[in-house]
This record gives structure tokens, sequence and C-alpha cells, in this order.
């Protein structure tokens, strides 16, 4: 997501996921996301990924399995690659507004200063990957799958001649990239 707003996250850039395929990710598999989507953003983007998880609940403000199941994805992708920057469970105000990420998670390094946004779920985050393309005008690059063998990307059916450019574009250097 390109946004025109410089100030929010790697100068105007926010990567999301999984705004496309996954509708109910386990902990492991939110993990999971968590990872593989920090090694696309390096690869693709070219900076280094601070990792917000987010939920409804910031630091225990709230609770509910559904906060569960996030504060446990992010123990396990800390488990999983240590040396990821990471945290959750933030709320995506918390994430990316430093005055609020360092009220409601002090001693963050993440809260305020996210790049990359983990949704708990499809639904979360397709909702919000459409609202934040149309009410803040920002250029939605992707969907970028992960995890297949094979390049493979996904259009929306609303998209542009420049989403398809974009993501042709992408492809063709993740292809490139292959062994």
């Amino acid at each position: 997501m390109i946004l025109n707003d410089k100030e929010f996250g790697e100068n105007g850039m926010l990567i999301f996921a999984d705004c496309a395929v996954h509708p109910d990710p386990t902990e492991n598999e939110l993990a999971e996301i968590a990872i593989s989507t920090a090694k696309t953003t390096r690869a693709i983007a070219g900076f280094e990924p601070r990792v917000a998880m987010l939920s409804f609940s910031t630091k225990g403000s709230a609770s509910h399995e559904l906060v569960d199941k996030v504060v446990n994805a992010t123990r396990i992708a800390r488990e999983m690659e240590p040396g990821l920057k990471i945290d959750g469970e933030l709320q995506a105000d918390a994430a990316i507004i430093r005055s609020i990420g360092e009220q409601k998670a002090p001693g963050s390094e993440i809260a305020g200063n996210a790049n990359v946004l983990i949704f708990p779920s499809l639904d979360v985050g397709n909702v919000a990957y459409k609202l934040v393309q149309r009410l803040a005008h920002a250029e939605a690059i992707g969907p970028v799958l992960q995890g297949m063998a094979a390049p493979i990307n996904d259009l929306s059916r609303g998209c542009s001649v420049s989403d398809i450019v974009n993501l042709v574009a992408i492809t063709a250097n993740q292809a490139a990239g292959l062994e």
C-alpha cells in the first residue's frame, strides 16, 4: 500500500497481510504469514520490516480468544525467527501512530513505527485494504501471494491497468530470482 502521506510506514509504504487468501489462519499460520511477509518485504520493497501483529487489543487492553491467537502467533514468530522485529498484539492506531504507540505500548520498538501490518483474519485484512485504498487514495499493489512453488499473484476484479503493470513487474522479478 503506497500512501500519499509519507509519515506512515516506510516513507508512505505499508505492507499488508493477509488481505486476499487465508480466511482464518491458526496461530502457527499467522506466525508463518508474518515471517513470510517480512521476507517478501525485504525482497520486493527493499527495507527492513517492522512487523505489527494487529488486534482489537493493545498489550492486554482486552481479553478474548481472538486476542490470545495474536499474542500466541507473535510468540511463535519470535521463536521461529528470533531476529525479526515484531510486536503484538497492537491496535492499528498503536501500530502506525507514534504518539499513540508510545501511550498504549510504552517501550515497544514497533508500536507507532510499524511498516508491515499483519491482520488476524482475511475479513479484517481485506476490509482494511479496500478502505485504505479508497479513502486515503492509496495505491494498492498486489496481492502478492506467498508460499507457492512458483511466483503466482492475484488481481482484484476492480484493478486498473497500472495495477496490472505493477503486479506483472513484481511477478517477473520473483521469477528471475528463482534458482
